[in-house]
């Protein structure tokens, strides 16, 4: 098992998460000079914090399911500079969510898979990060689905319902069983040797195929359909949704009279 030192979290997961929460409150008392600026500082740490708890979900299940070299990579310290690369773990990601308002899957963990016995423990380590995602959304619009708006300010519920757009197009797309996505790997396990030595040469170009064909606008309508869908079950109104990213895109001027309203 990890050591004390491997588990204890890291001093740059818990400066993001400070800074999340310093600007969480400055959206909720529009205290802040910029709102704007502050929602932006919101969501978007937010959105780490919630890459690094993806990750550490894969890695802490990974460890409980056999693959005890974990600890000592780091990833049960919550740093998201840990997390494979973090280019691709974090700089892209909230590069999407900047240019397309999307959840980009994140960066990986790597898991010595020779070390855990069991297909039903493979799939495991595969699903932990993308419910973590589900579980995310689940809280961020928890105010909605349990009717419990009354004194939440209208900025801090836009904010809120974007954010739950990541998560719930994050878990989505990580659920695909797309080769290099999450849906892959928990299925992967219970394919033939000759299917899952026939995908592994296309594995890294699956997450590149899925937003070329996002690209596509009938597909890309047909997805964010279905994300909004999901969020409407769930009680958030797309206008909150997409006042939240007029918000979060604050440089390009402020949102209209409508965003202002409750609901």
């Amino acid at each position: 098992m990890a050591s004390a030192a491997q588990q204890r979290i890291s001093p740059v997961f818990l400066g993001i998460a400070a800074v999340t929460a310093v600007a969480g409150w400055g959206v909720w008392t529009d205290f802040a000079a910029q709102p704007g600026f502050a929602t932006f500082l919101f969501v978007t740490g937010a959105w780490v914090v919630s890459l690094c708890l993806h990750e550490y979900a894969h890695a802490r299940t990974a460890l409980h399911s056999g693959d005890i070299s974990i600890g000592a990579k780091g990833y049960l310290t919550l740093n998201p500079l840990k997390y494979t690369h973090a280019l691709l773990s974090i700089v892209l990601p909230v590069l999407f969510v900047i240019m397309g308002g999307i959840g980009l899957p994140g960066g990986a963990v790597f898991i010595e898979r020779g070390r855990i016995r069991g297909r039903w423990r493979h799939s495991l380590i595969s699903a932990a990060g993308p419910l973590t995602n589900v579980l995310f959304a689940l809280v961020c619009t928890a105010p909605f689905w349990l009717h419990a708006l009354d004194g939440v300010p209208v900025a801090f519920r836009n904010a809120l319902g974007f954010l739950a757009l990541l998560q719930v197009t994050a878990a989505i797309l990580n659920f695909l069983p797309v080769p290099g996505l999450d849906g892959y790997g928990v299925i992967e396990p219970w394919l033939s040797y000759s299917v899952r030595r026939a995908v592994e040469p296309i594995a890294p170009f699956g997450l590149i195929a899925v937003f070329a064909l996002l690209w596509v606008p009938e597909l890309n309508a047909a997805f964010f359909d279905a994300v909004y869908a999901v969020l409407r079950s769930l009680g958030v109104h797309g206008l909150r949704v997409d006042c939240g990213l007029d918000a979060y895109r604050f440089w390009q001027g402020a949102a209209g009279p409508v965003c202002e309203m409750g609901g």
